[in-house]
């Protein structure tokens, strides 16, 4: 059974950092790509940043040069590295895998 557990975000001021992370279980990670995608309040899902199995990343516009994508293939996890975090940042995060989405993280970026 796929399940993909999360960790982290929280509320932040802007310009502050979170990282975000996300355990997979129930298939082989290491040769699965890992995607991040975000609800704002009010809105669809937003694909931000996917990790290939080779290591090659990509991002959306809007978070190129803030957002690290990164993963652990001894511990199953994806990490998501946030740095000088907009509000328009805030929202639900989500990792997805295999077709599977994790639970979910909420990240507010608020003063």
């Amino acid at each position: 059974e796929v399940q993909l557990v999360q960790s982290g975000g929280g509320l932040v001021e802007p310009g502050g950092s979170l990282t975000i992370s996300c355990q997979a279980s129930g298939f082989p990670f290491r040769d699965t790509l890992a995607s991040w995608s975000r609800q704002a309040p009010g809105k669809g899902l937003e694909w931000v940043s996917d990790l290939e199995s080779s290591g090659r990343t990509t991002y959306t516009d809007s978070v190129r040069g803030r957002f690290t994508i990164s993963r652990d293939d001894a511990k199953n996890t994806v990490h998501l590295e946030m740095n000088n975090l907009l509000p328009e940042d805030t929202g639900v995060y989500y990792c997805i895998m295999l077709g599977h989405r994790g639970q979910g993280t909420q990240v507010t970026v608020s003063s």
